[in-house]
């Protein structure tokens, strides 16, 4: 069986405040970009997991979220017999981008197809918040808010068809030191998320990524300028918006013309600003099942 394990970018990331248990309670517009890792799995008579992967310095044991999403279902069904896993990443790593969340959704649907547990897609989300707060929604993919701490999903109307160029520096960002350095009473701007889902609903592409914005951003600029000069490179080049993923430091640019996009992605390259840039789209409507 081999599936995609497709990435995810925030079109509007606010934290609402810190919770008790430490949490930050979140309200974010996810969106599946057809950017993706494949995982091709086997079902073997050994017992146990056995996973590769095609880069030496990513964990092949329980510390990889598709071995940890592989035995949370094989443990709890008794399965009998063994799984091998190779797992091709092509999503960066620490990029913001839900690579290794997206791979051990990817897993778990895997498992529940190759072992036919019957699993439904909601079972399997209940089960991917153990793995990861934002496992549950690469689990259902597509365009959806997100809330609580990311576990909260709501599918919402699939954006309107636009082409996204990633560029991702030659940086890597801790989300967990993101989140600690976020000084929440200073935050200035919050994205207006429920202006977003209205203009996403009447398939206003320029209204929506008027209000795009993600609280993050400035602290991390602050820190890695770099991410600045992406932005603005890309918006000098015909992104409708550029903005950061996540807790960065990818960023991505919004384009509502295929061709503007490859001439600003070929200007990303020439300027060596970023390691990794890739020209893609939003995953189309109907297209949230993993691929075997």
């Amino acid at each position: 069986m081999r599936l995609r394990a497709l990435a995810k970018i925030n079109l509007g990331l606010d934290i609402l405040r810190k919770r008790e248990d430490g949490y930050h309670e979140v309200r974010m517009i996810m969106q599946t970009i057809q950017m993706y890792d494949v995982l091709e799995m086997k079902r073997v008579r050994k017992p146990g997991i056995s996973l590769s992967v095609n880069y030496s310095y990513i964990p092949n044991d329980e510390r990889n979220l598709v071995y940890k999403a592989a035995k949370l279902l094989m443990d709890e069904f008794q399965v009998k017999g063994g799984v091998d896993i190779h797992l091709e990443k092509f999503i960066p790593v620490a990029a913001g981008m839900a690579g290794g969340s997206s791979d051990a959704a990817a897993a778990l649907v895997g498992i529940n197809r190759i072992f036919k547990l019957g699993l439904s897609q909601k079972e399997l989300m209940d089960r991917a918040v153990n793995i990861g707060a934002d496992v549950p929604y690469c689990v259902m993919r597509g365009t959806a808010l997100a809330e609580g701490i990311g576990e909260k999903l709501t599918r919402i109307t699939q954006v309107p068809d636009c082409f996204v160029l990633i560029g991702k520096p030659g940086i890597n960002v801790s989300t967990k030191a993101a989140y600690e350095s976020l000084q929440l009473d200073k935050i200035s701007s919050h994205p207006d998320i429920d202006g977003m889902i209205g203009d996403i609903e009447r398939g206003d592409l320029l209204a929506m990524t008027q209000k795009m914005g993600n609280v993050f951003e400035p602290g991390i600029i602050e820190k890695y300028p770099v991410i600045g000069e992406i932005k603005a490179l890309m918006e000098s080049h015909g992104a409708l918006k550029a903005m950061m993923s996540g807790s960065g430091p990818t960023v991505f640019g919004i384009f509502d013309d295929r061709e503007k996009m490859e001439a600003a992605a070929e200007v990303l390259r020439e300027s060596r600003l970023a390691k990794t840039v890739f020209a893609t789209e939003v995953m189309k409507a109907g297209g949230n099942t993993n691929d075997k």
